[in-house]
């Protein structure tokens, strides 16, 4: 693996995770170790409670209906999930963070963050250029080597922050069937709302698929969401994203620090699983968020949402197709969205990214909503009436209907919302 941190730069590492997350975390993995069923806890350290045990209501909670052996799977891929990584194990040589859970941890394990990530590019004539040869177009603000971190460079006239979203229930909204997105797109609709595919070249299957994952639609599998966030927030090569992030392009830099061949993550010959198919193993059998009951200004506050036409790119149930996993199986998803590409006019970040034009985003689900402050694509709403009034392009013909409703109704469609 690749050089081994020195001390300051692994003590700056523990300090910054620490201040990034309070979840109970595992300790550092030599490289190429795979992880025991259990990792022991720090000294003076709980562990969580086994998930068996927990209120099956509770966010983090796995999927309700697993096997022994796909619970099995989901606490080690937990495991992963919390593991602090390092030089050692593959950390770098540029990355966002040191573990899955520094940045998904609202609400529990898995959850949606605080921490944004910037995007940069350069737009000339409205040609978006991703300044890949000067490490874009996602910036990595951290490295494992003193004066080698990124930064954005000066032709870079794109600048955007992203944050976390939850991974709750991403299995689910992955076993939907792909025609069911697509049907999304011939539904009596007005063209004015109407949204569109994703189809992007999956990296697991080698074919187009439908995205449904990333604020751009540029995922397909669990599988690949986790190796492309290995690679680009940790900088761990794997089978699916082998090849290496050099620091703002810069070969002679990547050379000098990367001297273990790539991909990094190597499956483990007892399991045959990478660290990253561990993680996703996590992220699939990781439960819904659980809703809150809903009182009468709630209900009444529902059937505003699909009044104002929230509810027109917020679908509020998708369903399951038949799926060799039983807890994934034609069971219904109601994760409030269509999973398709909408124009938000100025609300868009200027990033294109495969398919998706700077101006698109897809729609994210709404469940776990209430735990998930602050919104949209930045964070740049601090609640969720500033995030509907902050709508735009295809949303705004329900921010301006939302507008317009008297106080009452607009505290009745919040009570609504709380309950995601």
């Amino acid at each position: 693996m690749k050089t081994i941190l020195t001390q300051s730069i692994a003590t700056a590492a523990l300090i910054f995770i620490a201040a990034n997350t309070t979840i109970a975390q595992g300790p550092q993995r030599p490289a190429h170790r795979p992880p025991p069923p259990h990792r022991p806890m720090p000294p003076g350290q709980m562990p969580p409670p086994p998930p068996q045990q927990q209120p099956p209501q509770q966010a983090g909670a796995p999927l309700p209906g697993l096997t022994a052996e796909q619970l099995a799977d989901f606490l080690a891929g937990r495991d992963e999930f919390v593991n602090v990584e390092t030089a050692a194990g593959g950390l770098g040589p540029i990355f966002n963070n040191v573990s899955c859970v520094a940045c998904h941890r609202q609400a529990g394990t898995g959850g949606a963050g605080t921490i944004n990530v910037v995007r940069f590019g350069r737009t000339t004539d409205g040609a978006f250029d991703p300044l890949a040869n000067l490490g874009g177009s996602l910036l990595q603000r951290f490295s494992i080597a003193v004066g080698t971190r990124e930064i954005v460079p000066p032709e870079a006239n794109v600048r955007a922050e992203r944050q976390t979203s939850a991974l709750f229930g991403l299995g689910l909204i992955e076993a939907i069937p792909e025609e069911t997105i697509i049907a999304g797109v011939k539904r009596p609709l007005s063209t004015a709302v109407r949204g569109r595919v994703a189809m992007i070249s999956d990296p697991l299957s080698g074919t187009t698929r439908v995205g449904r994952f990333g604020w751009k639609g540029q995922h397909s599998s669990v599988e690949a969401f986790c190796g492309d966030a290995y690679l680009n927030e940790m900088g761990i090569t794997n089978a699916l994203f082998p090849t290496e992030n050099a620091p703002n392009g810069r070969a002679d830099v990547l050379a000098r620090l990367d001297t273990v061949a790539d991909p990094e993550d190597e499956a483990d010959p007892e399991t045959g699983k990478a660290d990253f198919q561990l993680a996703a193993d996590f992220v699939k059998y990781l439960g819904a968020p659980p809703p809150r009951p809903r009182n009468a200004d709630a209900l009444a506050g529902q059937t505003l949402f699909a009044t104002v036409g929230c509810a027109d790119c917020h679908t509020p149930t998708m369903k399951t197709g038949a799926n060799s996993v039983s807890a994934l199986s034609e069971k219904d998803v109601p994760l409030y969205s269509d999973l398709l590409l909408h124009d938000m006019g100025a609300l868009g970040d200027g990033i294109v990214q495969g398919p998706t034009t700077g101006r698109e985003f897809r729609t994210p689900p709404l469940w776990g909503l209430r735990s998930s402050a602050p919104y949209l694509h930045d964070g740049r709403a601090r609640n969720v009436d500033a995030s509907i009034r902050l709508h735009d392009g295809q949303g705004s013909s329900a921010r301006d209907k939302y507008a317009a409703l008297n106080a009452t109704q607009r505290r009745q469609m919040l009570a609504f919302l709380d309950t995601l």
